[in-house]
């Protein structure tokens, strides 16, 4: 398990140095918010080590009852008008401290939202998170991950794509680039300054590659344990578009920006190790011919039982599932195999790099609820030791075909689970859950819930040029 510290990241005694000696002026106290971005302060260095570092910094309790466009809907449990929406504090949690490069004498710190008792806010989602490791903790276990996000790049500002309607943008770039050099050397000036500048701030950077559709590119972040894992997703995130908004580009995360173009994904990667042995358990040279332990078995078992009730937790927003299509490199179906890309679960690796790769979610997710949803999931096979379903073998798209399927009977012993095929799918298989009620707790069930309603509920009501281009002659 990673212990060094990376670089980039300061202690508070080394940021009180950089401060008086006017190397630092500006702090940057964020959070997350239920969407996944970072929200918060600008301090000044002086103030914060005088006051925030401590005591942190106050924010109105409505930043984690919005939706996308910052309005302040009704059903949140105990968050509305009728409260007052009054103040909670974003706690900084100094392990998080870091240079931020790419802004001019800054620092940024992670904060855990809390109460005025100074406990944790249970619906913010690194309290989500948290909850989900302790207990891992109590059974003895800590969790390895990293995540892999993937972007599209555009010869645009977000003012110009904002005024052209997000129509007729401008790819940074014009064939498919995967693992093309060629093609990804034309903007290589701005993906290394996300390289430079990521593992400068403490988010170490594997590397960087083309992805499937023009203008698509991939980033992949060094594994560590699953908080900091979230935490660096959510840095990468604001990092890369802040950059990309310095050198007069603007990338996108959104999971499927246009019909015609590949969807943009978020690949989980996780492992399972003994606390006291710091010995990752997925892994059994003895075991199936995949060297998966027993506990891998149970763990991927628990994935494969609850991936479409919590799939508002890979998939968040309604433009999430058109992501979900075939031969698309998005999985359509909950299945597992071994280095199998049209799996949404997929087992690779060996020795201690022994895990299992999520391909569900979009990389609109939030990381921190990706990642307690798969974790909650694991440990409950683990906890009632379920059986690993059969293995799908093959190509997973073609689950459906009926014809296929009479003719491979391994494939067809057991059939497979679609994936929500919509939000409104995915609603209901989640609000019908118990288990993940009782595994989230009902507050945080709630709120999540009435979450993707009101996101349901704001697309629903809008017209679309879609909609106008088929139905305003012809209906």
């Amino acid at each position: 398990m990673e212990t060094k510290r990376e670089q980039g990241v300061i202690t508070l005694t080394e940021l009180k140095e950089m401060v008086e000696k006017g190397d630092i002026e500006t702090v940057i106290v964020a959070f997350c918010d239920m969407q996944g971005r970072l929200v918060g302060k600008r301090l000044t260095g002086r103030y914060f080590l005088e006051h925030a570092n401590e005591g942190g910094a106050h924010f109105c309790v409505y930043l984690l009852a919005t939706d996308m466009a910052m309005n302040t809907p009704s059903g949140f449990p105990s968050l509305g008008w009728e409260q007052g929406y009054g103040d909670w504090v974003a706690k900084p949690d100094l392990r998080t401290l870091r240079i931020i490069p790419w802004h001019e004498k800054t620092a940024l710190v992670l904060s855990d939202a809390v109460d005025h008792q100074g406990e944790l806010v249970e619906v913010a989602p690194r309290s989500v998170l948290k909850r989900q490791l302790a207990r891992a903790q109590s059974l003895g276990f800590t969790l390895n991950m990293a995540s892999e996000l993937e972007f599209y790049l555009l010869r645009e500002t977000y003012e110009t794509a904002y005024a052209k309607n997000y129509a007729d943008l401008s790819l940074a770039g014009h064939y498919n680039e995967d693992y093309h050099l060629l093609q990804g050397a034309r903007n290589e000036p701005l993906y290394r300054q996300f390289r430079a500048h990521l593992n400068g701030a403490g988010v170490p950077i594997e590397g960087t590659k083309g992805e499937a559709g023009v203008g698509q590119h991939e980033i992949n972040v060094y594994h560590a344990d699953a908080l900091e894992a979230a935490d660096r997703h959510v840095l990468l995130k604001q990092g890369v578009k802040e950059i990309s908004m310095q050198n007069g580009y603007a990338v996108t995360f959104m999971a499927k920006p246009d019909h015609t173009w590949t969807g943009s994904s978020s690949h989980f990667h996780v492992s399972l190790w003994d606390t006291d042995n710091q010995r990752n358990v997925f892994d059994d040279p003895a075991g199936r011919q995949y060297g998966m332990s027993a506990a891998m078995d149970h763990f991927v078992a628990g994935l494969v039982l609850h991936a479409r009730e919590l799939s508002l937790f890979f998939a968040p927003y309604v433009n999430s599932y058109k992501r979900y299509a075939k031969a698309s490199w998005a999985p359509t179906h909950v299945a597992w195999g071994a280095d199998n890309r049209t799996c949404s679960l997929r087992v690779v690796g060996k020795g201690v790099s022994k895990r299992v790769e999520n391909r569900l979610p979009g990389a609109d997710v939030n990381p921190y609820l990706a990642a307690a949803a798969m974790i909650a999931a694991g440990l409950d096979g683990i906890e009632r030791q379920l059986p690993l379903p059969q293995e799908w073998r093959g190509n997973a798209y073609a689950a459906d075909d009926i014809d296929r399927l009479s003719q491979s009977p391994a494939r067809a012993a057991q059939p497979l689970d679609s994936l929500p095929q919509s939000l409104h799918e995915a609603i209901r298989a989640f609000e019908q859950s118990d288990w993940a009620c009782e595994a989230f707790g009902g507050t945080v069930h709630a709120h999540y819930l009435n979450a993707a309603r009101v996101e349901q509920r704001a697309y629903d009501q809008v017209v679309t040029d879609w909609e106008r281009n088929r139905y305003f002659e012809q209906a």
